[in-house]
């Protein structure tokens, strides 16, 4: 009699489903989270760390150099140089260093899921929600066509992030709209229940 009963408890057991597991976010949202993807070039890291380095440290040690020790100029002819070379140097080393600054240090990493822009500067990622982009926009006159993302509210980047979508090799795309635009725009009306143009530049 208990060796009954306790067979058919165990069946009992046995046949109960098992509930599913539910995934939760930091953010309170239930289900699973889309695993984030990248939306920035690869190249990013070069353009904002790698040739501001090169670049702006080759010529500040130059023209350093001609400041400090003009001798270390001097060809095998034993002429020193010009004494306006200096200045020149200074002058470039300044205007390329602010436009440097403008188009590549100023670049950000940026990956996005269903509901998060996540934009890093390689030393610290934020998570922005979709539901604070205001507008995205494109340069198409430069060559990497950078977009600009805008929002709501500040961020600890600011009001409004740069960054390099990944290159397209064709070069007939060069002057059409790069489609990370339009992906980050669904996104967003996905993300607030807006129609796609309500997020567009």
């Amino acid at each position: 009699m208990l060796a009954s009963l306790f067979l058919c408890r165990s069946t009992t057991l046995r046949q109960q489903p098992l509930r599913p597991q539910v995934k939760r976010d930091p953010l309170g949202r239930s289900g699973s989270m889309s695993t984030p993807r990248t939306l920035s070039s690869a190249q990013t890291f070069l353009t904002k760390i790698i040739f501001p380095l090169i670049w702006i440290g080759g010529f500040a040690l130059a023209t350093a150099s001609l400041f400090l020790a003009p001798g270390s100029w001097q060809g095998n002819s034993g002429v020193p140089p010009d004494p306006n070379l200096k200045w020149l140097f200074l002058g470039i080393t300044l205007v390329g260093g602010l436009l440097i600054s403008w188009s590549c240090i100023r670049l950000k990493r940026v990956r996005m899921d269903d509901h998060m822009l996540y934009v890093s500067n390689y030393a610290t990622e934020i998570a922005v929600p979709l539901a604070n982009v205001a507008r995205i926009s494109e340069n198409r006159w430069l060559r990497d066509h950078p977009v600009t993302v805008e929002f709501y509210a500040q961020t600890e980047f600011g009001a409004r992030i740069v960054f390099m979508p990944k290159t397209r090799w064709q070069w007939w795309k060069s002057w059409s709209p790069h489609p990370v635009v339009q992906e980050i725009r669904t996104a967003v009306a996905r993300a607030t229940g807006k129609l796609p143009g309500d997020a567009a530049a």
